[in-house]
């Protein structure tokens, strides 16, 4: 399934796989992936860091719900509906987010760029995890590998993303973009 260029319907599909795979762990405590993170710690980065970059640059209050602690995947449906609820709203297309990092962004595009696109990656880091179909959609892939490899220098220096790993030449786009933001595309917590 292709990918939506309008940001609430991407938001939309993106978090609606990423709902599925929260909705199929089993072990919240499984190794993610990321260096010290578990499943657990990738649902509760999702839903922590979005609250604060909003509420700041936009005055936007996300609804609370538990913690990930207490349940995961209610803690997900609430943010997740949350943020939905935001990109659906008309007003939003008048919102402005403004950040001393990205300066100032309609709120539905600063969503878009930063977070849903975290999702969509993170995605991956939940699935292998859990041992689910980590397959991500291969045109967003390469769209975003091909955006990434143009601010190289701005995103490593951000501290966000690891040192790129090595993959074969022939590799595929998701196993090439894995790579640039420092996973190992080959990972098995087995």
């Amino acid at each position: 399934m292709a990918l939506s260029d309008h940001p609430a319907e991407r938001h939309r599909q993106v978090a609606g796989l990423f709902t599925d795979r929260v909705r199929g762990t089993r072990s919240w405590d499984a190794p993610s992936p990321v260096d010290g993170w578990a499943a657990r710690d990738v649902v509760r980065h999702l839903t922590e860091w979005l609250p604060g970059f909003l509420g700041s640059g936009s005055g936007i209050e996300l609804p609370h719900g538990p913690s990930v602690d207490e349940d995961p995947v209610a803690a997900w449906q609430v943010h997740c509906d949350g943020v939905q609820s935001v990109l659906d709203d008309a007003e939003t297309a008048h919102r402005e987010l403004v950040n001393r990092h990205v300066g100032s962004l309609p709120v539905e595009t600063a969503i878009d760029q930063f977070y849903t696109v975290d999702v969509f990656m993170h995605t991956w880091d939940l699935s292998r995890a859990t041992g689910q179909d980590d397959r991500l959609d291969p045109d967003f892939c390469a769209r975003l590998l091909g955006q990434m490899a143009q601010i190289e220098e701005v995103l490593r220096s951000s501290g966000q993303y690891g040192a790129r790993v090595e993959v074969p030449g022939g590799a595929d786009t998701q196993t090439k973009l894995l790579g640039f933001i420092g996973r190992d595309p080959f990972w098995s917590g087995h």
